[in-house]
């Protein structure tokens, strides 16, 4: 059965990201992409990362199995329109996703079809509408909730999620945009992997 699972990278205090007030990201200043960078400095080095980039090389560690294992499962993706806005312009004509976008925005716009399999598509009905058409095309995969941190509250919120899966850089922030912010979620942990750049922690709602 298809799962919707949420998986993001957060620093030990729990940022997953620069905290914005703009849908610019070209706009970044240095302390804002030195936050970025932080939490995801651990993909970059790893074999399966740069393998969907179509880039060779990287190491063949824990953190790059566990992320191939993600890739093999899922299938439809849900963005929100700050993370398209950000990521298009360097996704290029064939973009690392190979299945269908669902992007969450308040923004319409015609369907963009990219090489590889890859589509974007842009859902103004709610975040339960970007789950429901997700869904509708999984065929037998899972649908990840790739971010940013609005559309993860939101689709908690909702209920929506079956599954998280946090990658926790061994960093501390102090500043940027909180994962759950001051939710309350009830969470059972049901696995934990130690990588070389990242903790891998799996949970369910409760």
């Amino acid at each position: 059965m298809t799962k919707i699972f949420l998986s993001m990278s957060v620093s030990l205090d729990g940022i997953a990201g620069p905290q914005v007030d703009h849908s610019d990201f070209s706009a970044l200043d240095a302390d804002a992409m030195a936050v970025h960078e932080a939490v995801l400095g651990w993909v970059f080095p790893m074999r399966s990362w740069r393998e969907q980039q179509g880039q060779e090389g990287g190491e063949d560690s824990v953190d790059s199995r566990v992320w191939a294992e993600q890739f093999d499962r899922t299938g439809p993706q849900i963005i929100g329109r700050r993370m398209f806005d950000f990521g298009y312009p360097n996704w290029g004509e064939n973009p690392p996703f190979h299945a269908p976008v669902f992007v969450a925005t308040h923004r319409g716009g015609d369907r963009i079809d990219k090489a590889g399999g890859t589509s974007y598509t842009f859902v103004t009905e709610g975040i339960e509408s970007a789950v429901e058409q997700a869904r509708a095309v999984a065929d037998g995969k899972d649908v990840l909730l790739a971010g940013g941190v609005s559309i993860a509250q939101q689709a908690l919120a909702a209920g929506l999620v079956d599954e998280i899966l946090l990658h926790v850089a061994p960093v501390l922030l102090g500043r940027g945009e909180r994962l759950f912010g001051a939710a309350q979620v009830n969470l059972r942990c049901t696995e934990v992997v130690h990588g070389e750049g990242a903790d891998h922690l799996r949970y369910v709602p409760r």
